[in-house]
């Protein structure tokens, strides 16, 4: 037992002069640390001007970078999504009486004749101004619409392909 109070003794006394060590690096710190603080506030001051600077600098840069790489990605985005038309498409269709005084009475694919009719709408200002899905129809386009003063521009091209003759 006495040997258990000696070892516990020395451990007590080992661990005193620790935190006596300890706290005397302590104190030796803070006094550094206020020696030190006033030359770092001064520096930054400076500091923070300098950098300040330097990452607006770098920040006008990143964005231009940046820009450009977004506009080449558009580009090769835009000619992967291309593909060729499809031959139905392509393939020359007859316009009757009827949609000819509108699109021109020559064979033509069926995207030149929606195209021509879209282009005839815009020149007469047919869409409707409030709704812009709809298309008011003059006397041309009312024969090509079944009779119909008014129609969705969805439901235009089902009544126009009614008036093509394929080939």
């Amino acid at each position: 037992m006495a040997r258990r109070k000696a070892k516990g003794a020395k451990k007590k006394a080992a661990g005193k002069s620790v935190r006596r060590a300890a706290g005397k690096k302590a104190a030796k710190k803070k006094a550094a640390g206020k020696k030190t603080a006033k030359k770092k506030a001064a520096k930054k001051k400076t500091a923070k001007k300098k950098t300040a600077k330097k990452k607006a600098a770098k920040k006008k840069a990143a964005k231009k970078k940046t820009a450009k790489k977004k506009a080449a990605r558009k580009r090769a985005r835009k000619g992967a999504a291309r593909r060729p038309a499809s031959e139905a498409f392509m393939r020359p269709v007859q316009p009757d009486e009827a949609l000819a005084a509108v699109v021109g009475a020559g064979a033509r694919p069926r995207t030149e004749i929606v195209k021509r009719l879209w282009d005839y709408i815009r020149t007469h200002g047919l869409q409707d101004t409030v709704n812009r899905r709809m298309i008011n129809a003059d006397e041309k386009l009312q024969a090509v619409f079944n009779g119909k003063s008014q129609v969705s521009m969805f439901e235009m091209t089902k009544l126009v392909n009614q008036h093509l003759i394929t080939g």
